[in-house]
């Protein structure tokens, strides 16, 4: 999806105490930054963050880390955040801009994860593009060393083929999966949080797929 330019993106993201300009500067170190020794709980690809300010609000002793690759994204994100919060100080939330292919500059081992979530990604259908996916193989290693043993990875998706695919890329790496559903609303999870892309799918009449893998 094309996103349209938005010049205030970039001013407003400087001036925001929660967002993290060069991710790679943190690698081995991001607890440090965080005013506490809450676990931390990591998103790929937040988009404009409606999912990212209402778990980090409902869930204040856990540390969030949003990543997206664009400013116009994050700095939808960091609106969203501080509307939810109104007044109160944003201590267990971070934004920063990254590549996700290149996970492993800005995240090591001494990054300890509990748990990574992932929320409709891009699909990419074309078999050429496929290791592109944020939950290919490859990409899957990158994640296991940074995410804590018995972690786990949320991954919601509307797409059948990317859900099918991604159960056996997790498998193929030593994930186990402890919880599949192809039809997550109907099973009413008390604890599943709307996305923005959640919410259009499910006007659209689509069921949306949704997993978790146990890291070993």
């Amino acid at each position: 999806m094309r996103i349209r330019r938005k010049p205030w993106a970039r001013p407003e993201l400087e001036k925001c105490d929660f967002f993290i300009n060069d991710a790679t500067e943190h690698k081995g170190n991001w607890a440090s930054l965080f005013k506490n020794k809450s676990p931390i709980n990591l998103e790929l690809g937040c988009g404009k963050g409606e999912f990212i300010a209402n778990i980090s609000f409902k869930n204040p002793n856990t540390n969030y880390i949003a990543i997206d690759i664009k400013s116009e994204m994050l700095a939808c994100a960091r609106r969203n955040i501080k509307k939810l919060f109104l007044d109160k100080p944003v201590s267990n939330v971070l934004l920063t801009a990254l590549d996700i292919q290149r996970i492993d500059l800005a995240f090591s081992k001494e990054d300890v994860v509990e748990r990574i979530y992932i929320n409709f990604c891009n699909p990419w259908p074309k078999k050429k593009h496929k290791k592109r996916r944020l939950t290919y193989p490859s990409q899957l290693v990158k994640y296991k060393e940074f995410l804590k043993s018995s972690g786990g990875i949320y991954f919601k998706t509307d797409d059948d083929e990317l859900f099918e695919d991604s159960v056996n890329y997790f498998l193929s790496c030593g994930f186990d999966i402890i919880y599949k559903t192809s039809d997550l609303h109907k099973e009413n999870l008390g604890f599943n949080i709307l996305t923005e892309h959640e919410k259009m799918f499910m006007e659209q009449g689509c069921k949306i797929k949704f997993l978790i893998a146990r890291n070993f």
